[in-house]
């Protein structure tokens, strides 16, 4: 699959890549200029270094350029990814006493100056909320390195099923 990978025009390897990290084409463009890659894990620890390694700005852009977690409002303007994810969490079932709570969480976390970010694969929605609200009561510092981390985290569980279908 790598050497499918590494015969990818700029374009398709853009199109592709372009949101492992959300709405972040930018990284898919340095990451292709990065290659060729000796497997996908190559690949995959290039693409996070990438990341790792951006400003702090870049990172918040990234960070603000994901989805309020459990919001119905906002529901079309989730990426294929954002969806997908959203829906295994269960976040488009929830009842009108969760959906108020989320949305009453998510303008509570609007202080960080960011979105609350979580990996929410695996995870329920009371695991969710749960979350949720003891993040809300982080110290800024404190939550912004969480929130990095639960991107980072995101980004792998992505790329790892790229990974798994053979992209």
């Amino acid at each position: 699959m790598i050497n499918k990978i590494n015969k990818l025009s700029q374009s398709e390897f853009i199109k592709v890549f372009a949101n492992i990290f959300e709405n972040a084409r930018w990284i898919a463009e340095e990451l292709y200029n990065q290659k060729p890659f000796k497997d996908f894990i190559d690949l995959s620890s290039k693409m996070l270094n990438i990341f790792e390694n951006t400003t702090k700005e870049k990172k918040l852009k990234i960070l603000n350029d994901h989805p309020d977690l459990g919001s119905k409002a906002k529901i079309s303007e989730l990426t294929p990814e954002s969806l997908k994810e959203q829906t295994s969490a269960g976040l488009d079932q929830c009842t009108k006493e969760e959906f108020s709570e989320f949305k009453k969480l998510n303008n509570a976390y609007k202080k960080f100056g960011f979105p609350f970010i979580l990996a929410v694969r695996g995870k329920n929605k009371i695991e969710i909320l749960n979350n949720f609200r003891q993040r809300v009561e982080s110290e800024p510092d404190v939550e912004f390195n969480e929130a990095i981390q639960q991107v980072k985290k995101i980004a792998s569980l992505r790329l790892e099923d790229m990974n798994n279908k053979g992209i």
